[in-house]
């Protein structure tokens, strides 16, 4: 990543106008900077700048995946029956979006990878609980690995 990049991406992370961050994010359309915003995003924030970021044309399937397992999709798939009747509406309601669009693979691109981590016996037990559960929920996603610089 570029000196410049860097730079406009960490006075986006720390800058504390709302809706100024969305809409620089709106309007990028590098999914790579996209990712790395994500992944150095402050998630207990609230989810109006992560919708922003899943909104985004230019949003990969990685970034989807990874900003899913960031939020705590983990706990929607061991299990969705607590996620809702949650009563973190903002938090359930974005899950819910992230896991329909990872579902149905809504992205215009997959080029950027992304594992969740989860270990064999983690994708054993949800799977043996949800013997539906989509593939894409726990697996890493295709696409290139890519490092995330910490910002």
């Amino acid at each position: 990543m570029e000196e410049n990049e860097f730079s406009f991406l960490e006075q986006l992370l720390y800058n504390e106008d709302k809706k100024y961050v969305i809409n620089q994010l709106k309007n990028l359309n590098n999914s790579l900077l996209l990712h790395y915003f994500a992944a150095n995003y402050n998630w207990n924030s609230g989810f109006d700048i992560p919708s922003v970021i899943l909104e985004n044309e230019a949003c990969d399937l990685g970034t989807g995946l990874l900003m899913f397992h960031y939020a705590d999709g983990y706990r929607m798939l061991e299990s969705p029956d607590e996620v809702s009747s949650s009563s973190l509406y903002e938090w359930k309601d974005f899950l819910e979006k992230i896991y329909i669009k990872l579902v149905d693979l809504d992205f215009e691109s997959q080029l950027i990878s992304f594992d969740p981590g989860l270990t064999k016996i983690q994708k054993y037990k949800l799977k043996k609980n949800h013997p539906h559960l989509p593939e894409i929920l726990i697996n890493k996603s295709p696409g290139e690995d890519v490092d995330i610089p910490r910002i």
